[in-house]
């Protein structure tokens, strides 16, 4: 990044935080994409910048430009770019940030900040639900520690329930019972007296 001052390095972030997609494109022009991957003293990137601030727009337009490790690129106090856009509540930027076709993808949503918090567990403490429910919606349920979990659920003859125990990209535990087939009832009898 030779040739970039500190004073232009300074401009292009201050560009992205206020949406500015004219001097940041007269950046490009000027320096190149990869002079793109820049940070302020805080670690923050570009992408932290016009995601924190809901620039879609200007995220559309520096996206295919920047490193996709960029995506992924934590603060000094470890946020993504994802964990910004969820506090702010910018649904069409985490869209974008999480389904952009060369970046990390759902992988993203389980990156955890310095205060233990994934992207979704942000836009929870926010009360934004709407957010939230689009994150659970695409993120990846652990399908090995579910299959490890049926597979400790092995039923033995003498079995009365299944206990079975899922744990989510946050690390919270859901617990419920099962009840053996030989137990079940069968259909039309009911428990009630």
């Amino acid at each position: 990044m030779s040739g970039i001052t500190d004073e232009e390095k300074d401009e292009l972030l201050l560009s992205c935080r206020y949406g500015d997609l004219n001097d940041v494109q007269e950046f490009v022009k000027k320096h190149g994409q990869s002079a793109l991957a820049v940070r302020d003293e805080n670690g923050n990137t570009i992408l932290h910048m016009a995601s924190g601030n809901g620039h879609i727009e200007l995220l559309e337009y520096v996206l295919p430009l920047v490193p996709p490790s960029l995506l992924s690129a934590q603060n000094e106090s470890k946020s993504t770019a994802l964990h910004w856009a969820c506090i702010n509540s910018h649904l069409p930027v985490i869209q974008k940030l999480v389904q952009f076709p060369n970046g990390p993808g759902v992988d993203l949503i389980d990156i955890k900040n310095a205060a233990g918090r994934s992207p979704l567990a942000e836009a929870e403490m926010a009360g934004w639900y709407e957010g939230a429910k689009w994150l659970v919606q695409v993120m990846n349920l652990d399908d090995g520690a579910a299959k490890e979990d049926e597979e400790e659920a092995v039923v033995e003859p003498s079995a009365q329930d299944i206990e079975v125990e899922i744990q989510d990209a946050d690390g919270q535990i859901a617990r419920m019972s099962i009840a053996h087939p030989d137990q079940a009832l069968p259909p039309g009898e009911s428990t009630a007296s």
